[in-house]
């Protein structure tokens, strides 16, 4: 008698950076920067329904951020897991993944390398090549492009260098990033 062995369920996901996709970033001199603390911290106008659209059609959410004001010293641990636990509790996010380090710290949790992502992968069970990323930095797309993942640019047109790969595409919003994701999701199934 044969052993009939059904494959394990393979979960969509999207992969959302924090500052600038979920929150504002605060901009100084045309870069990006984190806010410091919850009081800082404002929710970008579409991201509860756009966010929502989502969860409906089935895909886990998951924040994926690099943090490295924490190892640089100018904030905590801590004040970064306040602004997450806030998050959390106004949007329908999954789960929060940072990476603490600095580019110095040569480790394999921070993007443009894609440990935040594949990590995740492995706990969820997460079919990547399934998947997309929301980011606002070449070090998002890079970091998606690595995973396998569909990659969506949000583009501020920050004051920084461009990555190794071109986003799959440039929206203006969160809310025109999920249009794309699930323009999609109808073409493919």
């Amino acid at each position: 008698m044969g052993i009939c062995l059904t494959p394990a369920v393979l979960h969509r996901a999207v992969f959302l950076d924090r500052d600038g996709v979920i929150n504002e970033a605060l901009i100084r001199d045309g870069k990006p920067y984190p806010p410091a603390n919850v009081s800082e911290t404002v929710i970008v106008e579409d991201a509860v329904t756009s966010l929502d659209r989502l969860k409906r059609r089935g895909f886990l959410l998951l924040v994926v951020t690099n943090q490295p004001d924490v190892s640089r010293g100018s904030t905590t641990r801590e004040a970064v897991e306040d602004i997450h636990r806030y998050l959390a509790a106004r949007l329908p996010v999954d789960e929060f993944s940072a990476c603490y380090h600095d580019d110095k710290d040569a480790c394999t949790c921070r993007k443009p390398l894609p440990g935040l992502l594949l990590s995740a992968a492995s706990r969820h069970g997460i079919a990547l090549q399934r998947s997309y990323l929301v980011g606002d930095r070449w070090r998002d797309i890079d970091a998606g492009a690595a995973a396998g993942c569909k990659t969506i640019l949000i583009d501020y047109g920050y004051n920084e260098r461009s990555g190794i790969h071109s986003p799959d595409t440039r929206v203006d919003s969160l809310s025109q990033a999920v249009d794309w994701i699930l323009s999609r999701e109808t073409e493919l199934f």
